[in-house]
C-alpha cells in the first residue's frame, strides 16, 4: 500500500472544488436570475362542493357515453301565422263557393260570384273562426257567420266602387263590377250579397241555439249600420 502525500492530496482537492464551483458559476451566469428565485406558495386545503341539483340536467346516460347533456325541456313549437291564413281562408273561399251558386236570376248571381271569389286575404272571416277558436264550438258553427261577414264586406266594395261613391275601375287587379256587369246589376248583386248575408246565418248555422243565432244577427246587423261604418262626403 503506498503512502498518499496529505500536501499533494489537499492540492488535487482543493483544485477539483475550484473547477466544479467555477463550473456552476458558469452555467448559472447563462440562466435568468429568476429562475432561481424563490416563490412563496401558500396551499390552502380544498373543500368539496356540493352539487347543485339544477346543473345536473344530463342523464346517466349521457355520462356513460359520453354525450352531450339532454335538455330539460323542449322549446314550444312556433305557431306559422302564414300557413294558419293560408288554410282558413282555402276553407272559406270553398264554403263561400258552396254558399253562393250559380241560379236564377243568372246575371244577378254571376255578378255576386264574380266579386265574392275574386280573391283577397279573408282576414274578416278568418278573425271569426279565430274567435270560434277561443270560446269553443266547432268550425262548422261559425263558418256561415264567417262566411256573411265576407259577403257584407265584399257588398261594401262593389258599392264603393261605383261611379257615384269612387268610380274605380279596377279591383284586387281586375276590372270593378259594374265595368263587367253595369252599374244596375252592380246595384242589384250589392244588395243581394247583403240580404243574403243574414238570410245564410239564419238558415245554414247549425248546433247553435235560436237565441244566439238571432243575437249573432242583430250584432251583425248592428256593426255595420250607420254608426259604424264609414260614409262618404255626402253623409
Amino acid at each position: 500500500m503506498s503512502a498518499v502525500n496529505l500536501n499533494t492530496w489537499t492540492h488535487s482537492n482543493f483544485m477539483c472544488n475550484q473547477v466544479t464551483t467555477t463550473a456552476t458559476t458558469r452555467s448559472r451566469s447563462r440562466i435568468p436570475s429568476f429562475y432561481f428565485t424563490k416563490i412563496p406558495i401558500s396551499v390552502s386545503p380544498i373543500k368539496p362542493s356540493k352539487p347543485n341539483s339544477s346543473s345536473f340536467s344530463f342523464s346517466v346516460s349521457s355520462l356513460l357515453t359520453k354525450q352531450e347533456p339532454i335538455e330539460a325541456e323542449e322549446q314550444n313549437p312556433i305557431f306559422n301565422f302564414k300557413s294558419y291564413m293560408i288554410e282558413k281562408a282555402t276553407r272559406v273561399n270553398k264554403a263561400l263557393d258552396d254558399a253562393v251558386s250559380l241560379r236564377e236570376p243568372l246575371k244577378v248571381h254571376e255578378a255576386m260570384r264574380y266579386s265574392l271569389l275574386a280573391g283577397g286575404k279573408r282576414v274578416r272571416p278568418v278573425l271569426c273562426l279565430a274567435a270560434r277558436e277561443l270560446v269553443g264550438g266547432t268550425e262548422p258553427m261559425a263558418m256561415p257567420a264567417a262566411c256573411a261577414v265576407e259577403m257584407i264586406h265584399t257588398m261594401s266594395l262593389i258599392h264603393d266602387d261605383l261611379p257615384c261613391m269612387d268610380n274605380d275601375d279596377l279591383r284586387r287587379g281586375k276590372p270593378t263590377n259594374h265595368k263587367v256587369f253595369g252599374e244596375d246589376v252592380a246595384v242589384l248583386a250589392g244588395d243581394a250579397l247583403l240580404a243574403f248575408a243574414f238570410e245564410h246565418i239564419a238558415v245554414s248555422t247549425v248546433d247553435v241555439s235560436p237565441a244566439r243565432i238571432v243575437r249573432a244577427i242583430g250584432e251583425l246587423a248592428k256593426s255595420i249600420g250607420s254608426e259604424r261604418t264609414r260614409c262618404g262626403t255626402s253623409c
